[in-house]
């Protein structure tokens, strides 16, 4: 595709008014762009009709990626707040742009002509995507019920936005002295911030500090008060958002004549429709909740061995989990944390998907938003070519993302000279972070979640897409996690985690027999932690689903049960499931879904080689560079060279049909 192109977007004088600058600018190109296809004359064509509205995305997109970004990482509230304004104008605009009449009458007047017959390949997709999107804004629809699809979508845009904002703005935390630590190293309690009184700690709600405390701390009243503030963080505020969200997607179904948000949502993805996520989750709920009591009766036991009461609640599991680990794998998630230095783990996740991708990187000095943020540059091996570029913002900070994800900064797209656009990508994270006398140390499940969002960054960054709509991670919202959780099998593979993996102290590798253990562990409580996922996704389909007359309560109630663990009373998660009202509506399910897919794209990796470079670049060209340019199954298709199937991942989970 020729030479590529970019120049690195300057993060560093970003304020409040730039933001709102920059978003002001955007839309004004915006008008002009949607004034071309309005005013265009006869006759309509794909420059004249379609390329604008790849313009207009392109626009809004590069406004994300500069402005609206800032809402999720800036340190600033009022660069933050403007950040989240943008984002909400920029999604606002092009709702609007959807649902213009003369948008409609002008991609329906191309649609007849005798190019658009003719077009193929990514042109040929684009008509057929508008076209969907213009159904979608419901012009077929009588004329007031299609205004009220538009108010209604509208204001599910100032709800996502202020559910959002109000998780990551949210401030709450455990107060303990040292004495309440028990269970906990002295590295995790340095860490602590200080709280109110002399001598007291603060346990926040970020997750390098959660996580560690289910897992370790010896007091079963503090897991239970802990769990208690993190399953009502934002509650106040983000229930009724939550609730009123719910109906309004249900009434655009309505007016659509379709039984439920779900029908709505899923008719885009790969299931198509709910009853294909029912049949799914019913082929697993019942091996995988026999397997979930033996391993909840294991924990009871132990929980009773220690003098406490049962049943087994939520707030036990990871402690119990850990314990198992200790004790009959000899795995100290704190222990193993010395030797997996974020550096070294970055450094090692770079070589290996160099190595098995034919990628090489190097990392460069770039104007970005924070001093923790670290910029690399990505070259393809083979040719010396740079391809793309990608930031990583890792550590916890106040008001800042609090989960971890990967955000498109840039979207890869040929240009009219025959050069490439070279995509830029961030992965925000909220790992452990450095202490004065120590390097950030990961524990494994952070090597995990590492792997995993850079999965979707090589998704984001390798894309060769002609067109903007279909880069990078474009695809269908069921298929996408495909990409990351395939990652996640690097991390439990012993020669690949034997070149990274060296205590940050002695430089000595991590033994031999502790690596056995810690990967032999992979599947310990398997079904627990599957039937906790399932019951997130069953929850987001039972809000999304037809039977609307139930309270929210009854059904968060249960959902829960499928988990094995009672509800705590007085808590309501749903109010910091941000996956609720961050694009999973009914999509939840893709999490579970696509493993599936993972796992049969992963199983010709076992079977030709965990590093085999053939089979990677087969991954890169098939997968990862063809982003949403073709329908995710015949991708898949072209990949594993026949259909895919269920027979890995049901194997994995000890479930044989």
């Amino acid at each position: 595709m020729g030479n590529t192109t970019e120049e690195m977007f300057d993060y560093t004088g970003m304020s409040a008014s730039r933001i709102q600058e920059i978003t002001a600018g955007s839309v004004a190109e915006a008008e002009l762009l949607q004034s071309r296809i309005l005013d265009a004359k006869s006759p309509r064509t794909y420059q004249n009709t379609l390329a604008p509205l790849e313009e207009i995305g392109e626009l809004f997109s590069r406004a994300f990626g500069e402005a609206g970004f800032m809402g999720y990482v800036h340190t600033d509230p009022e660069a933050r707040a403007a950040g989240r304004a943008s984002a909400e104008q920029l999604s606002k605009w092009q709702t609007e742009l959807a649902f213009h009449p003369g948008l409609y009458q002008a991609v329906n007047e191309f649609s007849t002509t005798e190019e658009a017959a003719d077009l193929s390949g990514e042109r040929a997709r684009l008509l057929e995507f508008v076209r969907r999107d213009l159904k979608k804004a419901g012009h077929h629809l009588p004329a007031e019920s299609q205004a009220r699809v538009k108010e209604l979508t509208q204001r599910l845009i100032e709800l996502g936005v202020a559910f959002s904002q109000n998780i990551a703005e949210y401030d709450d935390a455990l107060e303990v002295s040292r004495g309440d630590l028990g269970g906990l190293p002295a590295s995790y309690i340095d860490s602590l911030p200080p709280g109110e009184g002399e001598g007291r700690l603060r346990v926040t709600m970020a997750y390098p500090h959660v996580i560690p405390f289910m897992e370790n701390a010896d007091r079963r009243d503090l897991r239970q008060a802990l769990m208690e503030k993190f399953n009502n963080r934002a509650v106040e505020s983000n229930r009724p958002i939550l609730e009123e969200a719910i109906a309004l997607r249900m009434e655009i179904a309505s007016l659509f004549d379709e039984p439920s948000w779900a029908h709505h949502r899923l008719s885009e993805r790969m299931a198509k429709k709910p009853e294909a996520v029912e049949a799914f989750y019913e082929l697993l709920l019942d091996p995988l909740t026999s397997a979930g009591l033996r391993e909840v009766e294991r924990i009871t036991e132990m929980l009773e061995a220690d003098g406490e009461e049962g049943p087994t609640q939520v707030w036990d599991w990871r402690y119990y989990d850990n314990q198992i680990r200790r004790t009959e794998y000899g795995v100290d998630q704190m222990e193993v944390a010395g030797y997996f230095p974020l550096f070294q783990v970055v450094e090692g996740m770079l070589d290996l998907t160099g190595e098995v991708f034919g990628l090489e990187y190097q990392k460069v000095e770039a104007p970005v938003w924070h001093e923790d943020v670290t910029t690399y540059a990505v070259f393809d091996r083979d040719s010396g070519e740079r391809i793309a570029h990608f930031h990583m913002d890792l550590f916890p900070r106040e008001g800042k993302f609090s989960h971890a994800a990967a955000f498109p900064l840039v979207g890869g797209r040929l240009l009219a000279d025959g050069s490439y656009q070279l995509p830029r990508s961030c992965i925000v994270a909220n790992f452990t972070p450095p202490l004065p006398e120590t390097p950030a140390l990961l524990q494994h499940s952070e090597v995990v979640t590492l792997f995993h969002e850079f999965g979707h960054i090589l998704h984001q960054i390798l894309t060769r897409a002609e067109l903007r709509r279909f880069s990078g991670s474009s695809t269908e919202w069921d298929f996408v996690e495909a990409i990351s959780q395939i990652m996640e099998n690097w991390t439990w593979q012993p020669e690949v985690l034997a070149r990274f993996a060296f205590h940050y102290e002695s430089g000595q590798p991590l033994p031999a027999e502790l690596l056995e253990r810690l990967t032999g562990a992979q599947l310990l409580n398997i079904a627990i932690s599957k039937l906790r996922q399932a019951s997130f996704g069953l929850l987001d389909m039972a809000l999304h689903g037809p039977d609307q007359d139930k309270d929210i309560d009854e059904i968060l109630a249960g959902t829960t049960k499928v988990s094995l663990f009672p509800r705590q009373e007085g808590t309501f998660s749903p109010a910091s499931f941000g996956h609720l009202m961050g694009g999973y509506d009914a999509g939840y399910y893709g999490y579970l879904w696509s493993e599936v897919f993972g796992d049969d794209m992963w199983r010709r990796f076992e079977e030709e080689g965990i590093t085999n470079p053939g089979v990677g670049m087969d991954y890169r060209r098939e997968v990862l560079e063809v982003g949403g340019s073709r329908d995710a199954i015949d991708t898949l298709r072209a990949f594993l060279g026949r259909e895919p199937d269920n027979s890995a991942f049901l194997h994995k989970l000890g479930i044989e049909t």
